[in-house]
């Protein structure tokens, strides 16, 4: 890779990750200024990703289809369109994608705010059935003031959600001028060509990292724990030359809840794990995803049909998608045991604030170190609401916030262990648990024990994994989160 095409990347990527600087510094929810649940990437005029910050992999894995949505829209310079419906390019409702011209193509930003409306605080319930129930459903729509309003007319914390939005748009026209700048520099010609040339680069590194595995076929199985009874995932994974294809026929069908997976979330699970086996370092774009090939039949678990509710695809699902995965690569390379598989996705939430939070545990041990304990694993990249910024904003006090010592899975390396997370409520609330790993345990590898469950409690009683229901002030909610299986013997 000659010397100009490595400055030119990493100015890409400097201006992907200064709109995520932008956005965290410019928010207004601690969920996006603190957590840092957002994500943004450029893309070439021809709707492929050429540079991403380092964010959020279920976000960024799904973001060429929110493009592909607008671009069928022609949309002009300097106009900005907006979106959430999953099934044309969203992930889950919360999750609200903006997507604006550059002079060399497009820039997007991806952020989960705190309210969008729907029947629960949050706009994340444990017990949906159908799309709308979770919120405000935004099909690609240019910007405007009027069409914001409307919009936002729906939500709660109506300041709150303006000032996120604010916060968005002023990371897309920071893309606007930064693009603007550097072809200015190095002329717009010479950075189109280094655009073509970091798609095709990073194509080629992952090509050979699939290259350098046998050939084969591969099969894994897995299960989601419905409130209903168990759901399977099935995955055989092929490996020919330097492509793979991933066919998850056999598979559920769709879930009559929420546990449902819009295809651009399949994809993003799957990518994920094919960059950490292959290449985990290769320049961030959608070349590196041409090698890949996602089968998924239409109207199952992950490929679901609308109007199906997807608040727990998006967040559980993906993450069981992870360990299946993981696991039919485990025949043709190393890869880790399971980690907790799950966010242990916390919404709390009256007329008047919303909370949300998914929570760390315990990470695989892989082949030859311990897992990590207290981290996000797999789908989600982000961090802890700190406990200072948390009571400051909202009516909680955190009673407890510690390790889960020993909840990590023995073995020649040991699984990362949990966290034990208790919060308290200063004033009546709702209450929205979307969480996994409560019956079924992280698998350990080669091996290697499992991981403890995970478990949910209020005021000491028993919660299940997926849950709605009302507090009073004073109730005390407690999450013990899973930790990671072992590895080895």
């Amino acid at each position: 890779m000659n010397i100009e095409l490595q400055v030119l990347g990493s100015a890409l990527r400097g201006v992907a990750e200064e709109m995520g600087a932008v956005l965290v510094r410019s928010a207004f929810s601690a969920n996006i200024k603190e957590r840092r649940d957002c994500s943004a990437a450029l893309f070439d005029d021809r709707g492929r990703m050429v540079a991403q910050a380092e964010h959020i992999p279920v976000h960024l894995g799904a973001m060429p289809e929110a493009v592909a949505a607008v671009r069928a829209h022609e949309p002009a310079p300097g106009e900005v369109w907006f979106l959430n419906d999953p099934y044309t390019g969203g992930t889950h409702l919360p999750d609200v994608t903006l997507v604006s011209r550059t002079e060399l193509g497009f820039a997007v930003t991806r952020a989960h705010h705190a309210d969008v409306g729907g029947r629960e605080p949050g706009s994340m319930p444990a017990d949906s059935r159908r799309l709308e129930e979770e919120g405000v459903v935004i099909p690609p729509t240019r910007l405007d003031e009027a069409s914001l309003a409307a919009a936002v007319a729906d939500m709660r914390n109506v300041e709150e959600r303006y000032g996120d939005f604010r916060a968005q748009l002023a990371a897309h026209r920071l893309a606007e001028r930064r693009v603007a700048e550097l072809c200015e520099r190095r002329g717009r010609a010479r950075v189109a060509a280094a655009m073509e040339e970091l798609y095709r680069y990073s194509e080629r590194r992952v090509r050979a990292g699939i290259a350098a595995l046998p050939d084969g076929r591969w099969q894994a199985a897995d299960v989601l724990e419905a409130p209903e009874g168990e759901l399977r995932i099935e995955v055989a994974l092929t490996i020919a030359g330097d492509e793979l294809e991933l066919d998850f026929a056999g598979t559920a069908p769709q879930h009559a809840g929420n546990l449902n997976c819009p295809l651009a979330v399949t994809r993003s699970a799957c990518y994920f794990v094919v960059r950490c086996l292959t290449d985990p370092d290769v320049p961030a774009s959608g070349g590196a995803y041409e090698p890949v090939t996602v089968r998924a039949p239409l109207g199952t678990l992950v490929n679901a049909t609308p109007p199906a509710a997807v608040a727990a695809g998006n967040v559980e699902t993906s993450c069981r998608l992870v360990d299946c995965v993981f696991r039919a690569f485990a025949g043709a390379t190393d890869a880790p045991a399971q980690g907790q598989g799950t966010m242990n996705n916390v919404t709390l939430g009256n007329d008047r604030f919303t909370y949300y939070e998914t929570l760390a545990g315990g990470q695989g041990a892989c082949p030859r170190a311990d897992g990590p304990s207290a981290v996000h694993v797999t789908m989600s990249n982000t961090l802890n609401t700190p406990v200072e910024a948390l009571e400051l904003s909202y009516p909680l006090r955190v009673e407890r916030y510690a390790l889960r010592r020993g909840s990590g899975g023995g073995g020649r390396f040991t699984g990362g262990d949990g966290v034990v997370r208790e919060l308290r409520v200063l004033e009546g609330c709702r209450l929205s648990l979307i969480s996994e790993r409560r019956s079924t345990a992280p698998g350990g590898a080669a091996g290697g024990e499992p991981g403890a469950r995970g478990r949910n409690l209020v005021n000491g009683e028993d919660v299940p994994a997926k849950a709605t229901l009302d507090l009073s002030a004073g109730d005390v909610l407690r999450v013990e989160t899973p930790g990671g299986g072992g590895f080895g013997q």
